[in-house]
């Protein structure tokens, strides 16, 4: 998990109570598998009248091919344009006349749709998911395509062409991280190039090869009934093929060897700069350290890089880190902006310093404490809402894609619970080596003189 919370409401908490252990997190379920492959999960929560209906399909662009990138990206747009039964925009109106509202995103391992409407308007949101999933291609068409091809091109402008400081964080990170063979080296949104090469063929392969009820999971949570939402589920979804099924992703092992450096120019007005490391893949031994790592380096204004950089030596606009976790492989990121007037060398100066002061002694149990109550915080916050992006259908089909178990919430906060400091100053010694790591700086382009 990657939700950040600010404010530590645990600290203020007396001593006797923060001695007591936590109540594990109960999230009831059940779940059931169609013949043709579609796993389901049902969690019953009546504190509001709606029902989220959240699903995941197991591809993202992790799936594409060196040259046929963007595709998962481009279907996240295709999927709300219509369906065999469901005219070109009628997606979207149906929605919002019963009250509801929509929304899907893309990453490297998979692909998420979430609606969350009035639970009497269930039926409607089943229609529409099974619609899409079962029968897409029977309204695709080569001017669809291209029409929006065309928007997730100047999607692609928006968030990393125009977008301050965007080609770094979007597409030459990853690019400088992995090796081309690898399929987290290319942007999730593609490249131009490609997504203009795609051909109607191509576009249509990709879907009935990943977009099956055998390769997808479905969470509905929040005001329902079980026993009538499982009848629901197998009127809509039992009529849509099966596919084949979809093997899992082999790829070869993938590390630094070396500092790879590179200065790119930007449209900005400040530099900035991004120390990466290949990092323990999400659930590895390592992970949830390197997450911890994060918080106490820059998890907050008490936090070690935000307190030298930012509050004490004021040569720091802002300063962020992060693991990043994913299927195959993570990565931690250190991202700082200097002040003006100062450079992004002496930022890397002193971030040196404090990584190899956690390397020689491990943080001080308060720090570790605060790094875990945020992290607390966030898991308790996610489980307020059921639906949304990380609301509690979303955690369930996360958690049932990366361990089989729905309800892994104890499991998950058990990892970092576990740890101590000296966990902490160990990930650092292995994870966090200066001679093996990408060091990218952003410049502001050259004022043309006149």
């Amino acid at each position: 998990m990657k939700l950040v919370i600010a404010g530590c409401f645990a600290l203020l908490l007396p001593a006797s109570l923060m001695a007591q252990p936590a109540a594990p997190l109960q999230l009831p379920y059940t779940q059931f598998t169609l013949p043709n492959g579609l796993h389901v999960i049902l969690h019953e929560d009546h504190s509001t009248p709606i029902v989220s209906v959240n699903v995941w399909y197991h591809v993202g662009s992790a799936r594409e091919k060196a040259g046929r990138t963007g595709f998962a990206h481009l279907f996240e747009h295709l999927m709300f344009t219509g369906s065999g039964h469901v005219a070109e925009g009628e997606f979207d109106t149906r929605l919002e006349a019963a009250g509801g509202n929509n929304n899907g995103s893309t990453e490297n391992d998979r692909t998420n749709y979430v609606i969350d409407l009035p639970s009497n308007a269930l039926e409607l949101a089943l229609f529409l998911e099974s619609d899409r999933m079962g029968f897409l291609v029977d309204s695709m068409s080569q001017a669809r395509l291209d029409q929006q091809r065309d928007v997730v091109k100047n999607e692609r402008r928006q968030s990393l062409e125009n977008r301050p400081y965007g080609v770094a964080e979007g597409q030459v990170l990853t690019e400088l991280l992995y090796p081309e063979s690898h399929p987290y080296h290319w942007p999730v949104v593609g490249y131009m190039d490609d997504l203009t090469a795609a051909s109607y063929d191509d576009v249509v392969a990709f879907f009935k090869t990943y977009y099956a009820p055998g390769n997808a999971s479905l969470v509905l949570a929040g005001d329902l009934d079980p026993v009538t939402t499982r009848a629901m589920v197998e009127n809509w979804f039992s009529d849509v093929k099966a596919g084949a099924p979809v093997g899992p992703i082999t790829i070869p092992g993938v590390m630094l060897t070396a500092v790879k450096k590179q200065t790119i120019t930007d449209r900005v007005q400040l530099p900035r700069v991004y120390l990466a490391w290949l990092t323990p893949h999400a659930l590895a031994p390592g992970d949830a350290a390197m997450d911890l790592v994060g918080y106490v380096l820059a998890g907050g204004k008490n936090s070690r890089l935000y307190k030298r950089l930012v509050y004490d030596l004021q040569i720091a606009q802002n300063v962020v880190a992060y693991q990043n976790s994913q299927a195959l492989s993570s990565y931690f990121l250190i991202r700082a902006t200097p002040q003006p007037g100062h450079t992004t060398d002496e930022l890397q100066a002193v971030i040196d310093e404090e990584i190899e002061k956690l390397r020689n002694e491990p943080p001080t149990d308060r720090e570790v404490q605060r790094a875990l109550n945020q992290i607390e915080s966030s898991f308790y916050n996610s489980l307020e809402r059921v639906g949304g992006f990380s609301g509690k259908a979303d955690q369930l089909n996360h958690y049932y894609t990366d361990t089989g178990n729905p309800d892994w919430f104890n499991e998950d906060l058990s990892r970092y619970r576990s740890l101590s400091s000296t966990d902490i100053r160990a990930a650092v010694q292995a994870f966090l080596p200066r001679d093996r790591r990408v060091e990218l700086t952003v410049m502001p382009e050259s004022t043309p003189q006149p």
